[in-house]
């Protein structure tokens, strides 16, 4: 039976979806059908005919009737509010607020006059009682008493602006951008390191005055190998990947037995020499040689001292760590078989079996991410030291595998039967699938946005910055039905007042300055919104221009932003200069338009942005020159604009011309596996980074363009 289109299409437009949306080339188009009857099945509400559509009406009329508060309520300090409050007609009915540092405050009854609402035979009633403005910032519980008992619902105030950031109003700031997995030194086990993050935030902070480390995402792939290479596909992004962990700095080192010390030197010396490697990072290899050694540290009994500190660890992440870490031992149990089959059928039997069977793997995982914890508490410390008043900048990834710790965890805020990706662009024409559940709208606002609180938490804890990987996700994601082609989506709205909210609330508590990548496509109030509640958004030169088409003066780049020359979806400077993005994709089969053509628009581009640095005198007429003074001018000319930030690619900074990431490929092309190298692709170690002049020319153009320390 088939549904009427109209009818179809206005449910999916009360339900958050799009029937409708803007492309990158300025054209409206049109969701179709088949589109929309794939995602309101993911959502939980499948029609095949026009009865399903009523029914599923009908279902989300009575669903606020049937209990007493609204799961959680979220709203701002400085405005008022009010909370719908559900009870059988004529029965009265008070409420109040359990403010979360202790006291009460009592609400009053407004009016409210929507008629009662049969349910079932019983007539229901709704009050509403007034939230009133300047409540204090916090997660509180909201009471409604009645003479059945009370029911009780989540409050969250959250602040009017996140105002982290306005302590760099007058004094802007610039720092280093790096996939920290590509920095190697001579300590390293093959991979960049939590210790070489560390030493890297030092020798930039102290040495060239910059004031934070942006890294690429540190969230945990799969326990044992093989893992996914890319950092943006993590099975969690609340914990950090064991990879990162520099053996030697945990302390239990220093109490290892002369045997099991020499195995570890051992271990590394099998995957010492990946360091001098330029051609392609080995994480497989590497894991296993660090895996080992966990082995031997894990051995090693803690100290009473030791021990109450991974009590408060803990205690402080709670379920959500004793989950991954059963989830971790599991998927470690299950290794050489099919483990997304295993891992997909995680039922209650086989969880309690675990827990018993795989008690001391399920202790190990939790103290792996202790040890990390503590390396990244560390670094932040460390930056800090070096002079850094932001430190580190660490990166929260959009989502995560399929099927993954956090999948599994997060089950009931996650949709299914759909993924997350990006409909085509001028960069990516056939669009982007990512791989990724998308967070269900209304089951994570039933979880009270708690899983989304928890997490940013813990990301928040040892980051004076955190960069937001697609924030307009937090506005709308482009779902992409099962067996659809990536441009084949549509828009799944969400609600923004509470997901920002939120964020700014944890940001703001823990003192983190939030900046969010916000690219793409998307309807102009978006930025407003974000500038509006103090969050950052990012300016990538390439991208900026302004309403005629023509490129970005410097002096109109927004302030409340990250400016920088590129990102990690292109190639380093240096390549974008020689087109080479073009020609990858056109050797990978991404292009839609014939090769020359799109060189051509490419490099039409390319020299409309450089005549305005010709127009500055920061470049000499006629031709591109020699390619670090192009790359010095393109900086000095963001280090021109009123943006607060401005970020520094380390790959410019050393002359590397590889691209890390080609969106859209997958083993076609070796993402997030290529070394940091010079221009002639020798690997370049960070202890060289601290003595390097081109790096230094770089790094002393940007401070001095913006008047840093």
């Amino acid at each position: 039976m088939a549904t009427d289109s109209s009818a179809l299409r206005a449910l999916a437009h009360d339900l958050g979806v799009s029937t409708r949306y803007w492309g990158w080339d300025g054209t409206e188009k049109d969701v179709a059908d088949s589109t929309l009857h794939a995602i309101l099945a993911a959502l939980g509400s499948p029609v095949a005919s026009d009865g399903d559509i009523a029914a599923v009406r009908a279902r989300r009329e009575r669903a606020p009737w049937e209990r007493t508060l609204p799961p959680v309520t979220v709203m701002r300090e400085d405005r008022a509010s009010s909370v719908p409050v559900h009870v059988d007609h004529g029965t009265p009915v008070t409420v109040h607020v359990l403010l979360e540092e202790g006291g009460r405050v009592d609400l009053v009854q407004g009016e409210d006059h929507t008629p009662a609402h049969d349910l079932d035979d019983t007539l229901r009633g709704r009050a509403r009682f007034l939230l009133p403005e300047g409540l204090p910032l916090g997660w509180h519980r909201l009471v409604a008493e009645t003479a059945a008992g009370p029911a009780e619902a989540d409050l969250v105030v959250t602040p009017a602006r996140l105002t982290v950031h306005e302590q760099y109003a007058a004094r802007r700031a610039f720092g280093v951008q790096a996939q920290l997995y590509s920095v190697r030194s001579e300590r390293s086990w093959g991979i960049g390191d939590l210790a070489d993050m560390r030493d890297l935030a030092a020798i930039t902070g102290a040495r060239h005055g910059a004031d934070f480390l942006l890294v690429n995402p540190l969230h945990a792939s799969y326990p044992t190998p093989p893992v996914e290479p890319s950092p943006y596909l993590p099975v969690t992004r609340r914990f950090t990947a064991p990879l990162y962990l520099r053996i030697e700095d945990v302390p239990e080192h220093r109490s290892l037995t002369e045997v099991a010390r020499q195995k570890v030197e051992l271990l590394r010396g099998t995957v010492a020499d990946r360091n001098t490697r330029g051609d392609r990072l080995e994480r497989d290899t590497v894991l296993e040689a660090k895996l080992e050694a966990l082995e031997e540290l894990f051995a090693v009994p803690l100290t009473a001292g030791r021990a109450a500190l991974l009590d408060a660890y803990r205690a402080r992440e709670g379920q959500g760590l004793e989950d991954f870490a059963l989830w971790s031992a599991i998927a470690e149990s299950v290794r050489g078989t099919p483990r997304e089959t295993v891992l997909q059928h995680l039922d209650e039997e086989v969880l309690e079996q675990a827990r018993t069977e795989l008690a001391d793997r399920i202790e190990f995982h939790v103290r792996v991410q202790w040890w990390l914890d503590e390396q990244m508490a560390a670094a932040q410390a460390a930056s800090r030291e070096a002079g850094m008043p932001i430190g580190i900048m660490h990166d929260l990834a959009v989502g995560v595998e399929q099927v993954g710790a956090d999948s599994w965890a997060l089950q009931d805020v996650l949709a299914r039967g759909a993924t997350v990706g990006a409909p085509a662009d001028q960069y990516n024409q056939q669009g982007q699938n990512w791989s990724q559940p998308p967070w269900h709208p209304e089951r994570l606002r039933e979880a009270s946005y708690r899983p989304w609180r928890d997490m940013l938490r813990t990301l928040m804890r040892h980051a004076g910055a955190l960069r937001i990987d697609h924030v307009l996700g937090l506005f709308r994601l482009w779902w992409i039905p099962e067996g659809h082609r990536a441009a084949d989506g549509a828009y799944v709205s969400y609600d923004h007042e509470a997901m920002i909210g939120i964020l700014a609330l944890e940001a703001q508590r823990s003192g983190t300055l939030v900046v969010g990548e916000d690219l793409g496509t998307f309807e102009p109030w978006v930025r407003d919104y974000l500038v509006d509640r103090g969050i950052m958004g990012t300016s990538i030169l390439w991208f900026e221009y302004d309403g005629e088409g023509k490129p970005l003066r410097a002096e109109d780049y927004r302030t409340l932003c990250m400016a920088s020359v590129n990102t990690h979806d292109l190639p380093p400077t240096a390549g974008y200069l020689a087109g080479d993005h073009v020609t990858l994709r056109h050797e990978l089969g991404l292009l839609e338009r014939p090769l020359d053509e799109e060189l051509a628009t490419d490099a039409a581009g390319r020299e409309e942005v450089l005549d305005v640095l010709r127009a500055e005198g920061l470049l000499a007429p006629g031709p591109a020159g020699d390619v670090e003074e192009t790359v010095i001018a393109l900086h000095r000319h963001l280090a021109r604009t009123p943006s607060m930030l401005l970020g520094v690619s380390l790959v410019d900074c050393v002359g590397e011309r590889r691209i890390q990431n080609q969106p859209g490929t997958d083993e076609e092309y070796p993402n997030w596996r290529i070394p940091l190298a010079d221009p002639a692709g020798r690997p370049v170690g960070l202890d060289e980074i601290a003595t390097d002049p081109r790096t230094a020319r770089l790094l002393a153009a940007v401070r001095e363009g913006i008047g840093g320390r």
